[in-house]
């Protein structure tokens, strides 16, 4: 669907130009917009190199097992429908963990590994489960510490200072993640308690 959205965005633009006559724009558009893509890209791949080395070492020395045990009182909270030992958790521990790092695209993956072993637990049904739906609530508001992904994008257009970001996303992404927890909790208690849990 989204790639019919995309390319009837793109027609729509062209055609556009064309009756007004800014084809020319939209070509030369084109063009730098590709060139910064590319320079975008290599200057986001080299900071996404780094962090997503940094979490495989972290996990090598053994720090994502401590940070699942740390966790392990909220976690059991969050998701008590999964046993504390299921790979299921350790995905959406190294899910949240890349989160909290700014590595989105790191943290894609591991979220869809972790939404695998859950429908697994679940008995493979079509059927969403409280623990897919909690998990699917912190992915989406987690809390992130370091916005690697944006102070990359503004050292690359030369930001003079590119960590001024870094406090203000702490705070928006701890208030987005507390609302999202407490939403969640409060739509289970609600269905749980008219009988439908």
């Amino acid at each position: 669907m989204v790639n019919y959205i995309w390319v009837g965005m793109t027609v729509i633009g062209v055609l556009f130009a064309i009756v007004n006559g800014t084809m020319d724009e939209v070509n030369k558009a084109l063009f730098v917009s590709a060139k910064e893509a590319v320079t975008l890209s290599i200057g986001l791949m080299s900071i996404l190199v780094f962090w997503l080395g940094l979490m495989k070492i972290a996990e090598s020395a053994g720090l994502l097992e401590k940070l699942s045990f740390l966790f392990r009182p909220l976690m059991r909270w969050l998701f008590p429908d999964i046993p504390i030992n299921h790979p299921a958790m350790g995905y959406i521990l190294s899910n949240m963990m890349a989160n909290t790092f700014g590595l989105g695209n790191a943290a894609t993956p591991l979220g869809i590994k972790a939404m695998e072993q859950m429908k697994e637990l679940n008995g493979g049904q079509a059927k969403v489960s409280r623990s897919m739906v909690t998990f699917l609530a912190i992915n989406t508001s987690s809390i992130t510490l370091i916005p690697t992904t944006v102070i990359a994008i503004r050292m690359n257009y030369n930001s003079s200072n590119p960590t001024d970001i870094v406090f203000p996303t702490i705070m928006a992404t701890a208030i987005s993640a507390v609302g999202a927890i407490m939403i969640d909790r409060y739509f289970y208690y609600r269905r749980k308690r008219n009988g439908r849990e």
